[in-house]
């Protein structure tokens, strides 16, 4: 099935579908995930069986704030789409997938670590990258840059977050 015929059997069940650079996207309400979900892995003829990716996008001052990303692939048809949650900046929470697909565990951790989505029910929503002891989430927009000060050729670069506009 090419992305035009797979949007298509998709806009027929989630009204929010587009297909951009020939791949697919369905957007769709925090309370309908699982269930998207499950319906896009249990038809026969979709069978987006294998969860390849959960990431995450910050967009500061934005409503809504972040956008959850999954990923997922037909291992039988060779086609996959993308289903996307869009989430505000104080309540970043979503059900875990975990049980629905195994893969899940370790994508969602990474998301909560660098992102701070919290994906409730996992069975060990704990950082998996970070140090236990990590204080705030990278990839958000409104963290710092950080960095150290470095020597180069006999001059101090300051760390990214405070050079000044040339």
């Amino acid at each position: 099935m090419n992305a035009d015929g797979l949007a298509g059997r998709i806009g027929g069940r989630v009204p929010d579908v587009l297909v951009a650079r020939g791949e697919v996207t369905a957007i769709v309400e925090r309370e309908h995930l699982l269930e998207t979900l499950a319906w896009l892995r249990d038809q026969p003829d979709l069978a987006l069986d294998f969860l390849a990716s959960v990431t995450a996008t910050h967009w500061l001052d934005a409503d809504p704030a972040f956008w959850v990303d999954y990923e997922l692939r037909s291992l039988p048809h060779k086609h996959r789409a993308r289903v996307k949650v869009g989430l505000r900046e104080g309540d970043a929470h979503l059900p875990s997938v975990t049980p629905m697909f195994p893969t899940a565990d370790w994508h969602e951790r990474e998301t909560f670590d660098f992102y701070g989505i919290v994906f409730d029910g996992h069975p060990d929503l704990t950082r998996i990258l970070l140090p236990d002891d990590w204080q705030g989430y990278p990839l958000r927009k409104d963290e710092s840059l950080g960095g150290v000060p470095t020597w180069f050729h006999g001059a101090t670069m300051p760390p990214v977050d405070e050079r000044g506009m040339a």
